[in-house]
C-alpha cells in the first residue's frame, strides 16, 4: 500500500472525522452515490470520498493494481483493458460515477462471480480510517499476505460501517482469449439440474442467467474449449449462439440491472441460496444467476414469507430495491453472528460514527 500521510485530501478527511467524533455527529460515507439505494436509509453528515483518487500503482505482470477509494471504477477498468486485463468479479457500477471504494464497500459482484470469485477474493490489502483519524493498513499486494486472519476483507460488503476505505490493492486477471454466449429453452427445474450438472464437468461456463423459460450461458476460455462447449450445447440442448453485440448487451444488462426484468414495479429481492436448492415456489417473477446460487425475485409477497422460504433451504433474502423496509433490508443474523458484528463495530467504531444503521439498527 502507498503512504498517504502527506496527502491533502486525506488530511481533510481526517480533520472531518476528528471533528465529527468530537461533536458526536455521525457521518455518511459516500463516493459516487450509485449504490445509495442499497441497504438501510442513509444517515449522518456527508463525508465525500471522491477527493482521494488515482491509481497508485499497477503492475500488469504481477496482476495487481492499487487504487485510492475515490477513483472512478470506469477509470480503473479502462487502464486494465489497455493491458488486456480486468476485474474478474465484474462489479456493477449502477451509474457512471461509481468509485472503487463503493465497489468494495458494497461487496457486489456481477455475472462472472460464480466462476471467478467474489469481490473479497480479489482484495489483497486495504487501508481504512478509524474513528480517531488513525490510518489502519491491512494485507498487502501479493497473495501470500492474505493467509490467516485477513482483516482487509472485512471491508468487503461492510457498507462503510467499519470506517472509510482509503485505498485497496486488487488482484486482476487477463481477459479471456475467447468468449461466446448461447441460449436455449428450458424450464426452471431443468435449468437448475443442468447448471449443477455442468458445474461438475469441464464446461467453461463464466456466466448463466435464466428467466421466462430461457437459459443464457456465457462460455469463456481457450478458443478450442469454447468452440467445443458451444458445439456440444448446440448438439445436446439445441442451444443457439448469440451474436457478439447481442451477447455483450445482454450481460451488461444483467450486470448493471438495465435488463427489463429489473425494471418491474414490484420490490426486488436478492436471495443467496445453495445452487442445488429447488425452485422456491414464491409468487412473482424470478431470475437465476451464478449456476442457481443467486436468485432474483420481483414480488409483492410479505418479507416474512420470502425469508421463511429462503430459510427452509439454508438461504438468505435481502430486499435489494424498493418495498417496505420495516422488516429490515438484510436477512436477520443468527445470534452468534450478530454478536460478532457488534464486537467488530465496537473495535473499529465504538462511537457509532460511520454509516450508523446502514446494515442493521444496532450497527
Amino acid at each position: 500500500m502507498s503512504d498517504p500521510a502527506s496527502d491533502p485530501a486525506l488530511d481533510e478527511l481526517r480533520d472531518r472525522v476528528r471533528a465529527a467524533a468530537a461533536t458526536r455527529r455521525p457521518l455518511c460515507i459516500r463516493g459516487g452515490g450509485t449504490k445509495d439505494f442499497y441497504g438501510e436509509a442513509l444517515a449522518g453528515d456527508p463525508l465525500d470520498m471522491r477527493g482521494l483518487r488515482g491509481i497508485v500503482s499497477y503492475e500488469p505482470t504481477e496482476l495487481v493494481v492499487s487504487v485510492r477509494c475515490g477513483t472512478p471504477l470506469s477509470e480503473v477498468e479502462a487502464a486494465l483493458a489497455e493491458r488486456g486485463q480486468m476485474l474478474a468479479f465484474e462489479p456493477p457500477a449502477f451509474g457512471p460515477s461509481a468509485t472503487i471504494g463503493g465497489v468494495v464497500a458494497a461487496g457486489l459482484s456481477g455475472p462472472r462471480r460464480a466462476s471467478a470469485g467474489a469481490v473479497r477474493d480479489f482484495v489483497l490489502g486495504a487501508t481504512l480510517l478509524d474513528a480517531s483519524g488513525n490510518v489502519l493498513r491491512f494485507g498487502g499486494q501479493v497473495m501470500k499476505n492474505v493467509a490467516g486472519y485477513d482483516l482487509s476483507r472485512l471491508a468487503c460488503g461492510s457498507l462503510g460501517i467499519l470506517g472509510p476505505i482509503l485505498e485497496v490493492s486488487l488482484k486482476v486477471l487477463p481477459v479471456p482469449a475467447s468468449e461466446c454466449s448461447v441460449r436455449m429453452q428450458v424450464d426452471e427445474g431443468a435449468a437448475l439440474q443442468a447448471l449443477n450438472q455442468w458445474g461438475g464437468q469441464p464446461v467453461p461456463l463464466s456466466a448463466s442467467a435464466w428467466r421466462d423459460s430461457v437459459l443464457t450461458l456465457r462460455l469463456s476460455g481457450a478458443p478450442a474449449a469454447v468452440e467445443a462447449a458451444a458445439a456440444r450445447l448446440a448438439r445436446e440442448r439445441g442451444a443457439a449462439r448469440l451474436d457478439e453485440p447481442e451477447a455483450r448487451a445482454f450481460w451488461t444488462g444483467i450486470r448493471e440491472q438495465t435488463d427489463g426484468f429489473f425494471g418491474g414495479p414490484q420490490p426486488l429481492w436478492r436471495l443467496s441460496v445453495p445452487s442445488t436448492a429447488p425452485a422456491l415456489g414464491l409468487d412473482g417473477e424470478s431470475m437465476l444467476e451464478w449456476g442457481g446460487a443467486l436468485r432474483w425475485l420481483r414480488s409483492d409477497a410479505p418479507a416474512t414469507e420470502i425469508r421463511a422460504a429462503a430459510a427452509r433451504v439454508g438461504a438468505s433474502a435481502t430486499l435489494f430495491r424498493g418495498g417496505d423496509r420495516a422488516a429490515g433490508v438484510f436477512h436477520p443474523l443468527p445470534p452468534a453472528n450478530a454478536a460478532l458484528q457488534r464486537r467488530l463495530k465496537d473495535v473499529f467504531d465504538p462511537a457509532r460514527l460511520f454509516n450508523p444503521g446502514r446494515m442493521y439498527p444496532d450497527l
